[in-house]
């Protein structure tokens, strides 16, 4: 991972077998991004999206291996209990055209993937919403 900031931007490589949500994690840590928005392309080599079934109350992924290209990927960095927090959407083509995405849990990345995330300047905590089962923004 190479990254360089710009004021409230960060614009940053995550390398080929690099873990996405490590690299985004000790990124955000090493910027004290407190809230933020990410967006991305690149590749994935591994990756683990879905949907959220309210009914069970958790997610539910399926894994996709090989060479995915990344053709969509937002999402927030932010807290919860005052710790570090990311919520992650992707989807990705394989080499046919097919597109898979939601929910994402894990990812590993292929031959790149470049980032930019918007620091915004302020806090938004996260808690358990007990009617959903999800985490949901706290603005209290």
């Amino acid at each position: 991972m190479e990254y360089r900031r710009f004021k409230d931007t960060i614009v940053a490589r995550f390398d080929a077998g690099e873990d996405f949500f490590q690299k985004l994690k000790r990124l955000a840590l090493l910027e004290s991004v407190k809230l933020g928005s990410v967006s991305g392309l690149g590749t994935f080599s591994h990756m683990n999206v879905g949907v959220y079934d309210l009914d069970k109350r958790q997610f539910v992924g399926n894994d996709f291996e090989g060479m995915f290209e990344i053709v969509s990927l937002t999402g927030t960095i932010n807290t919860m209990d005052g710790e570090y927090y990311s919520h992650i959407h992707a989807a990705a083509a394989d080499a046919d055209g097919h597109v898979y995405g939601g929910h994402l849990s894990s990812a590993t990345i292929g031959a790149t993937a470049e980032l930019v995330i918007t620091v915004i300047d302020g806090s938004v905590d996260r808690k358990k919403d007990e009617a959903t089962g999800l985490n949901i923004f706290n603005f209290n």
